[in-house]
């Protein structure tokens, strides 16, 4: 029996060791979540396999910006530079706008997310269109 729970322990401890190695491989497979301006930002950068709320119609897709926003932003592009930098485009609901993104990971859990160019991403303050900053930090959820 002692044997047994030894292998079981094991088995427990290489499998996690495993999954956060997966996890290590795939840096812009998140959830991302700011705070500060309440902002969720989720990611598949490897595979389009996001169901972006309310776009069921366009299937998965590498991943979508939504919180204190006006509408839902799209990942409608993306390269993944090396393991801390990633390019975004960015398109909103309408297809109206887009913007340019660099999000650069700066540690295991802390992403930075730096608007470049296109139209600034913006929200609704006392009914009235507000820009977002255009660095914002995010945290793995």
């Amino acid at each position: 029996m002692h044997q047994h729970m030894k292998t079981l322990y094991s088995f427990i401890l290489l499998s996690t060791l495993c999954l956060c190695n997966v996890n290590a491989d795939k840096p812009f497979k998140c959830n991302l979540f700011s705070n500060e301006h309440r902002l969720f930002l989720s990611l598949d950068l490897y595979h389009e396999s996001i169901d972006v709320p309310g776009m069921d119609m366009f299937g998965p897709m590498a991943g979508y910006l939504n919180g204190d926003v006006y509408g839902i932003w799209i990942v409608t592009s993306a390269e993944v530079k090396n393991s801390k930098k990633a390019i975004l485009r960015l398109s909103n609901d309408l297809g109206s706008e887009t913007q340019l993104v660099e999000l650069t990971r700066t540690n295991d859990s802390t992403y930075v997310f730096q608007q470049k160019e296109g139209v600034v991403i913006k929200k609704v303050v006392d009914r009235k269109l507000q820009k977002i900053p255009a660095k914002i930090i995010f945290k793995l959820k």
